[in-house]
């Protein structure tokens, strides 16, 4: 299953904001791939199963896959 997100690097909390799509805020900055880690970490835990970035590496939006 696929999912699009929206990330907000650098903030004083992780957490996962419901909504129309997925916010999520992550301690970790956006340099050297650190907040997308992060996203996969908090994401697998959210869902209980493995997640994985598939498109918006480099963006805010992104599209994680839900195995």
């Amino acid at each position: 299953m696929k999912r699009e997100i929206i990330v907000v690097p650098n903030s004083k909390k992780e957490q996962i904001l419901e909504g129309d799509l997925l916010k999520v805020k992550v301690k970790a900055k956006a340099e050297n791939n650190k907040a997308n880690i992060e996203v996969e970490k908090i994401m697998s835990k959210y869902f209980g199963s493995e997640v994985k970035i598939v498109k918006g590496f480099k963006s805010r939006k992104k599209i994680i896959e839900i195995e």
